[in-house]
């Protein structure tokens, strides 16, 4: 089982699709552990401009890993990339679906492209 590390803050749009394109891309069992940030300041100072940042066990740290490229180069290092699903990926295939929807499978609601809960 892979054990990683999301800093992230609430309403962080890019670490909901960091956590979707990990959810589909990474091979094998995983735990995601999220540290929210804006209830540290030394978190804030380290990550509040740099999130959502990915660490794995070793501390080793991804930026920006919502770019699907990075974050496919960064769990291929880890001999942790479901190529299947990146090779899917990479020839179009729909976007990961989003974490937050509801258990029904509907999605959050978006009025005035803000995005709410339910």
């Amino acid at each position: 089982m892979t054990h990683l590390t999301l800093y992230t803050t609430l309403g962080c749009h890019l670490c909901e699709r960091l956590e979707a394109l990990l959810s589909q891309l990474h091979r094998g069992e995983l735990k995601l552990s999220r540290v929210e940030i804006s209830e540290d300041d030394d978190l804030m100072a380290r990550y509040g401009v740099r999130i959502p940042v990915l660490v794995d066990e070793a501390g080793e740290e991804l930026d920006m890993g919502f770019e699907a490229p990075r974050l496919a180069a960064w769990l291929a290092e880890r001999d942790r990339l479901d190529e299947a699903a990146w090779q899917q990926l990479k020839t179009g295939e729909p976007e990961p679906r989003d974490l937050r929807e509801e258990e029904g499978g509907a999605p959050a609601r978006r009025p005035s492209g803000r995005r709410y809960l339910l």
